[in-house]
């Protein structure tokens, strides 16, 4: 495995730094301070988001994530590993490149799955940043960290399928922008266990489709963006909505959240950078006990093993991306397992560290340390529990010794 990244690689990436420190990093406060004196903070984006997106598609910063694809830049997943880490480092950066979740999954998902008419559709808005998306397979009523338990139920009715279900956190579902959905459900519960799903295409503006509430999490409610209750009520869309066809759910599933997780962990190494340095510059600064932080051992031990800890989880990153460019996503699947573990519990631990260092203010909402904390924690959950994918990892291990 050679991580030395290309010179175009090396290109972006200085690309991207210095976009971030001019356009995202000194807008942070902007944005988050236009949500919270809106008295309805979902009815409105934050202009400066829009004035940094038209700034990033003018420096060619955009649709960075699809690999191998006439769609984006064509990187591969161990090229778009270091930038992804770089946008990460603001939980607004992202969505500044269109390279945010859950769309660039949705993008990904009608790139391999969708026909042309819905790639006409719904891909070219969304890969234009003309239009959002959610994606609704997590339900309430199951345990949905096995897909095979989703419950919600799609009918075919003639030239029709009709949906029913209630889904949860739907991120992306409160947007204003948000046209979209992709929704799981079950068109025949007595096929094969992972043949019973599939997957459609829902405009949320189709009758019976209706937004019950946008979730907090741990009491940040990521508006305009937001995590979205649907209740989907006998809702008709035409048949010509199912993305591959029936009972293709599950494989879709697999396929999709492949890329999405280790994005996440891409994401994730790029807010522990952050706080490693925030941290870093904090000790320098202040003074305990008649000397800085930083002369203390305790300080200093921290500062060590976060080091230690993004570096591990990195390379560990970049080896299931590797692998995911040259075997696929199947035969990396252990790999992007052990990642999804690794790089919350890890990113964790060096921001809680981070947090000490800061003391009270590092709970506030003056520095970016409480809210990258708070994403990280859902990121044990989202995607797969940690449970799960352990689960993953010892049995593809035990495999070895049947």
């Amino acid at each position: 495995m050679n991580f030395d990244y290309s010179d175009k690689v090396k290109r972006l990436q200085e690309q991207l730094t210095g976009f971030m420190e001019r356009n995202v990093y000194p807008n942070e406060r902007a944005y988050e301070e236009f949500v919270e004196n809106q008295s309805d903070p979902w009815a409105r984006i934050p202009p400066v988001m829009e004035e940094m997106k038209i700034k990033a598609k003018e420096e060619g910063l955009w649709n960075l994530f699809l690999p191998d694809s006439d769609y984006g830049q064509g990187l591969s997943n161990v090229e778009y590993a270091p930038l992804c880490e770089i946008m990460g480092r603001s939980v607004i950066g992202p969505e500044v490149f269109n390279c945010n979740a859950p769309d660039t999954g949705n993008m990904e998902v009608l790139v391999r799955y969708g026909s042309e008419e819905q790639k006409r559709k719904w891909l070219l808005p969304l890969l234009n940043g003309e239009i959002r998306s959610c994606f609704s397979m997590t339900e309430p009523d199951t345990a949905s960290s096995d897909a095979t338990n989703i419950g919600a139920s799609i009918e075919r009715d003639g030239d029709e399928y009709v949906i029913n279900g209630r889904k949860w956190w739907s991120s992306g579902g409160g947007d204003p922008r948000c046209k979209i959905a992709i929704f799981m459900g079950k068109t025949n519960p007595d096929a094969n266990r992972y043949e019973q799903q599939s997957m459609i295409l829902v405009p949320l503006d189709t009758p019976g489709v209706t937004i019950k509430r946008n979730l907090p999490v741990f009491g940040y409610n990521h508006a305009p963006h937001g995590h979205a209750e649907i209740d989907y009520d006998n809702v008709r869309v035409p048949a010509s909505n199912i993305l591959w066809g029936e009972g293709k759910g599950f494989a879709i599933a697999q396929g999709r959240l492949g890329p999405g997780r280790i994005h996440h962990c891409m994401r994730l190494i790029g807010s522990a950078e952050r706080a490693l340095e925030e941290m870093c510059r904090r000790v320098k600064d202040r003074v305990a006990f008649r000397k800085p932080l930083a002369d203390q051992g305790v300080i200093r031990e921290w500062i060590a093993e976060s080091r230690i800890d993004i570096e591990q989880a990195r390379l560990l990153t970049l080896k299931a991306a590797y692998m995911m460019d040259t075997v696929g996503n199947k035969v990396a699947k252990k790999e992007i397992a052990m990642i999804k573990v690794v790089a919350p519990s890890m990113a964790l631990r060096v921001i809680d560290r981070a947090i000490q260092a800061f003391g009270g203010a590092g709970v506030s909402n003056d520095f970016p340390l409480a809210h990258h904390w708070a994403n990280a924690r859902t990121l044990r959950i989202a995607d797969g529990p940690d449970e799960v994918h352990r689960r993953s990892v010892a049995k593809l291990e035990l495999s070895h010794y049947s």
